[in-house]
């Protein structure tokens, strides 16, 4: 794993285009801020590609808002609940791009400044690299539970990762989120872009193909987004119910790399975290918490032997099994 301190800023002198692609679902106006922020960093975005899931959620939050009449740039592609797929919908989003570059991303994260994009393009231009995923920081109202989260899988140094660092990192050296990414556009059509159908994963997925096939993946430290979950217990139930369906569907991947040592790894930390700064209350509290994540995790994992009305009430993504 190559470390990196600094990458320089300086974009290379031919000119890139740069599209972002972001699914929706249920947009507030949290996401009026998002859109702002896109078109104020220092990298001009040619287009933004929203996927929208239910035009009425669309056309709901449009309504009194000056977006109606911002959207020289914007194209919105809409698909009901029942299309949508975190593959096979990402896959279109990048078909409408002609970009050299997309950047994918998520509705509830928000650039840190507006260098977020140009830092992540810098890393992304490193020799050999497919992609490159921006550091997420957590949001003003995020617990202490949350932030060491945040502080644990997104740490303060840049790296590059390679196939070299399997026998290190594991699973990790497959680690890359879509909530903010930045994909080379030749390479993510030679590798055959995402898997078509997956009901989580679809950037880890990716990301593994890559490392195979001899890329590297760029962790971008110094390129920020905001983005963080207050999720309940039963919501993480659910989450990593869908994360242990997905891995159960790709062993090619998580069979060979497993991430339970990782899992048990931060919770640890947390649990040591909380004791050595007088929070020893928060503990029973991660205890449960971490309880719910592993029933639906080992739940997910053996969906194929569950029944399938129990499969979908289980599952966050429940159009996945209709």
């Amino acid at each position: 794993m190559k470390n990196h301190t600094d990458v320089s800023s300086g974009m290379e002198e031919n000119v890139e285009t740069v599209d972002v692609i972001i699914p929706v679902y249920k947009p507030d106006k949290g996401f009026l801020t998002l859109i702002e922020k896109i078109r104020a960093q220092t990298v001009p975005v040619n287009r933004i590609i929203l996927m929208n899931t239910e035009q009425k959620y669309w056309d709901r939050l449009l309504y009194g808002t000056t977006l109606e009449r911002q959207t020289h740039n914007i194209t919105v592609k809409h698909l009901s609940k029942r299309e949508f797929d975190h593959g096979r919908t990402r896959n279109q989003g990048v078909k409408l791009s002609k970009a050299d570059v997309f950047v994918m991303m998520t509705q509830d994260a928000v650039p840190a400044d507006e260098y977020m994009l140009e830092r992540l393009l810098a890393h992304l231009r490193q020799e050999n690299v497919a992609v490159s995923y921006a550091r997420q920081l957590p949001t003003k109202d995020s617990g202490v539970i949350e932030r060491y989260t945040r502080a644990f899988n997104y740490p303060d140094r840049s790296c590059v990762k390679t196939k070299e660092d399997l026998p290190k990192l594991g699973i990790k050296t497959f680690f890359c989120s879509n909530v903010c990414a930045a994909y080379d556009r030749k390479t993510f059509d030679d590798l055959g872009g995402f898997v078509k159908r997956t009901i989580f994963n679809e950037d880890m997925l990716y990301a593994a193909k890559a490392v195979e096939a001899g890329y590297g993946i760029a962790y971008a430290a110094d390129a920020c987004v905001y983005h963080a979950h207050n999720y309940t217990h039963r919501q993480q139930f659910h989450r990593n119910f869908d994360l242990g369906v997905s891995q159960a569907e790709h062993p090619e991947v998580f069979a060979k790399y497993p991430s339970e040592s990782e899992g048990i790894r931060m919770v640890k930390g947390l649990v040591a975290y909380l004791n050595r700064n007088g929070m020893k209350n928060k503990i029973p509290y991660v205890i449960i918490q971490s309880a719910f994540k592993y029933a639906g995790y080992l739940c997910g994992k053996q969906y194929r032997r569950l029944p399938r009305r129990l499969v979908a009430a289980m599952a966050s993504n429940k159009e996945y099994f209709s």
